[in-house]
């Protein structure tokens, strides 16, 4: 039998206490950071030097310089290495993400303030982008094609990853077939806290960047907050959490099996569920255990269960609402009768999925929805990777002569109190004419 995972009433979850309950990994950074800054450090110093050094000493592989990066016979033979069937799904994939991630897109416009003063915004996209894909556990080319899109859809032009190379010295065929269907071909075997730096600051090989996004362990977390006033980062990333929303109508099967779909990835994993429904709960209680037994990853999910989940009775629906969103869930789905209802109330949450026929792993593939997502409660103050990632908002006034009149009195009385005369002449000289 699985040691099931803990049962609470909701009254027990405050937020002052929330840490008690579930685990998130700020306090694991804190014990890696000196080391983690020791190998930016040498990055800093040595480039491609240190780079080696590293890929020898923590993926246990050798490489020479001019191995670093991926050669284009490499990735064309990866074409004839990738399964069919899988790059007819990653193409289907990425035809659903351009789309949804255009829709996202909006013109430059201006609006007319006061007669004579227009204002407006113009939208540019930033010049160079590094993207991080691990290649620990298992290999992610879904993540590739998530963390492109809305960079290709906005025009970035120079687009760069960094993934660890496997024993053979190669990266997985997978993960280049999925860049090259973006034509992304500078490909870099570097991964952890060096590949960071390494884009942070730019190797022999290796092109600086001006923002690196893409997930990672902790390694890379903490090698990318310790970078942030050298390069732009994304939000954030830990551990892949679900938190499900369900009541006396929802299928305890489909909660049990979207549970598991996302605590199978790693025993770090953390999954919840919330529920006014004691029928529901005993049920979930009662079944979850021959669902783990015939998981293909049965022992990473029985030590995520253990470890990192959580069942919460709470008192009504709008319980369930107010525990989740003070975890800020990554992934919320919710598996109540009339689902829509309940989304005007939600303030936080990386993504949504509403109904029993939207489970998470349909954002995390194909529904064209983005699944590099904020973690670790980030998402009360953090959005998922989206265009405006890889956009700068200028904005842009234009005045004619009528138009600085009729602005002129307020600004330069605000300039007069805050002491600065050179802003109240700037103004004023010009209605002299």
């Amino acid at each position: 039998m699985v040691h099931l995972v803990k049962i609470i009433n909701s009254d027990e979850i405050l937020e002052e206490n929330i840490s008690n309950y579930i685990p998130r990994t700020a306090n694991k950074l804190d014990e890696i950071r000196d080391d983690v800054l020791d190998i930016i450090n040498e990055v800093k110093l040595s480039g491609d030097k240190a780079i080696l050094k590293f890929t020898k000493d923590f993926d246990g592989v050798e490489l020479t310089q001019t191995e670093i990066q991926v050669t284009e016979k490499e990735i064309n033979n990866a074409y004839d290495q990738i399964d069919k069937k899988l790059l007819n799904a990653l193409k289907y994939a990425k035809k659903n993400l351009i789309k949804f991630h255009q829709a996202q897109k909006r013109e430059d416009w201006s609006i007319e303030i006061e007669k004579g003063v227009n204002a407006g915004q113009i939208y540019r996209p930033l010049e160079s982008v590094g993207i991080y894909i691990p290649g620990g556990r298992a290999i992610y080319p879904s993540t590739v094609l998530m963390a492109i899109t809305p960079a290709y859809v906005v025009g970035v032009k120079n687009i760069i990853i960094c993934s660890p190379p496997q024993k053979d010295k190669k990266i997985a065929p997978e993960i280049l077939v999925a860049a090259k269907e973006f034509e992304i071909n500078k490909i870099y075997k570097v991964g952890g806290a060096q590949a960071i730096a390494a884009m942070a600051f730019g190797t022999e090989i290796i092109p600086k960047v001006q923002k690196i996004i893409g997930p990672g362990n902790k390694w890379v977390n903490v090698a990318k907050q310790l970078l942030s006033t050298i390069v732009a980062i994304d939000t954030p990333a830990g551990p892949s959490e679900i938190l499900i929303i369900a009541d006396n109508s929802s299928d305890f099967k489909l909660v049990i099996l979207d549970f598991l779909s996302q605590i199978e990835h790693d025993p770090e994993n953390i999954g919840i569920l919330v529920s006014e429904s004691s029928e529901l709960i005993e049920n979930v209680k009662k079944n979850i255990d021959a669902y783990v037994e015939k998981s293909e990853k049965k022992n990473i999910i029985k030590e995520a269960l253990n470890s990192n989940s959580l069942i919460i009775k709470a008192k009504n629906i709008d319980d369930c609402i107010r525990i989740s969103n003070l975890i800020a869930p990554e992934h919320l789905e919710i598996l109540t009768k009339n689902p829509k209802d309940l989304l005007k109330k939600i303030k936080n949450a990386g993504a949504i999925f509403l109904g029993s026929n939207s489970p998470v792993p349909l954002g995390d593939y194909s529904a064209g929805t983005n699944h590099i997502l904020p973690t670790g409660g980030n998402a009360k103050m953090y959005s998922g990777l989206n265009i405006y990632t890889f956009l700068k908002i200028m904005d842009v006034l234009e005045c004619d002569k009528e138009g600085l009149r009729l602005l002129s009195s307020s600004a330069s009385t605000i300039a007069e109190f805050e002491g600065l005369f050179a802003h109240k002449k700037s103004i004023e000289e010009r209605l002299k004419e």
